[in-house]
């Protein structure tokens, strides 16, 4: 029961506790995306959320049921990682690419008194290179960093959140910010001036597969340029990384070429917060993936060092159709 006893019918106090769930559901979102990495376990968390506040609302005025919401979805999101972790997966591991356009749902519930310490914006940790740093942390870590550094709350104040002491919070935050030293050497800062980069390059790499271009493609890789593919098993792709410009231009280009008819789209978006191509094959043959996302990074002299390939299914999922 919510508040004192009054003479409000349960199917009111439901629309009550809907409404406040949809003011606080995409913040929501953001925040378990972040933890887990995997749009399909955000979705998850967010409806367990609403779930267990219309199943189980704790004692209080409606209005002031926000901090138990977040409570909830920050401990929903750390086991939902846990259990990601403990299954087997067929091939390299990438988050869910999420289209950043609309930014409403990669907003996260912030402090409301932000501290000085918080290191990193609401836009850089959505970006795969953040994203993938976040991978070397353990569950508890990665959501208290997240809740430090990103969301901007104190060590009481995650404490609360998570379920821990604040000594205990402190050594995770400590050591969640050691793992992510090789990432701050080189931060995914998602600038209008970054995105422009990006945008060229990926407009280039695509002007060389589709021109079959392999002076052009190997000019504009770097030479320790490397690539991973995530398909889930579900379609041909590579078994682990691929390094080396000869062999990472050689495997686009033939699977540029593979790709090739007029049923073929492609598309540039914001995902993640960088330009990225969607690829949309109106018939695939055999084991081909009938979307493909393809992003890629650079180095500091603007040469592509990364190729992420995005495959699977259910994680191209949260991308809208062509």
């Amino acid at each position: 029961m919510i508040g004192e006893p009054t003479s409000t019918q349960p199917s009111e106090r439901t629309a009550q506790l809907a409404t406040l769930f949809r003011a606080q559901q995409r913040r929501l979102w953001g925040l378990a995306y972040r933890i887990t990495g995997s749009a399909e376990d955000a979705d998850d968390v967010v409806q367990e959320a609403f779930a267990r506040l219309v199943a189980r609302p704790p004692e209080t005025q409606v209005e002031d049921l926000g901090p138990w919401l977040k409570k909830v979805a920050t401990n929903l999101g750390i086991d939902a990682l846990r259990r990601r972790r403990r299954r087997s997966y067929r091939g390299p591991w990438l988050p869910s690419p999420v289209e950043t356009s609309d930014a409403d749902w990669l907003a996260a519930q912030a402090s409301e008194n932000p501290g000085p310490e918080a290191r990193y914006g609401l836009a850089e940790s959505v970006t795969y290179a953040f994203l993938l740093a976040l991978e070397a942390l353990g569950p508890r870590q990665r959501a208290v960093l997240l809740l430090r550094d990103v969301l901007g709350y104190s060590a009481l104040e995650t404490a609360g959140l998570i379920g821990a002491s604040e000594g205990n919070v402190r050594v995770l935050h400590l050591r969640a910010r050691r793992a992510l030293e090789e990432y701050d050497k080189s931060r995914c800062i998602p600038t209008p001036e970054l995105l422009a980069r990006h945008r060229g390059a990926l407009d280039r790499l695509l002007g060389c597969l589709l021109s079959q271009d392999a002076g052009g493609l190997e000019a504009l890789l770097a030479e320790s340029v490397h690539t991973v593919t995530d398909a889930a098993g579900e379609y041909t792709a590579l078994a682990t990384p691929m390094a080396g410009r000869a062999r990472v231009a050689r495997f686009y280009l033939m699977a540029a070429l593979q790709r090739r008819g007029p049923g073929t789209r492609i598309e540039v978006r914001l995902v993640n917060g960088l330009p990225a191509a969607l690829i949309t094959l109106e018939r695939p043959v055999r084991r081909q993936a009938p979307r493909t996302l393809l992003r890629c990074e650079l180095d500091d002299a603007g040469q592509i060092r990364l190729v992420h390939a995005v495959l699977a299914p259910r994680k191209l999922a949260a991308l809208r159709p062509a």
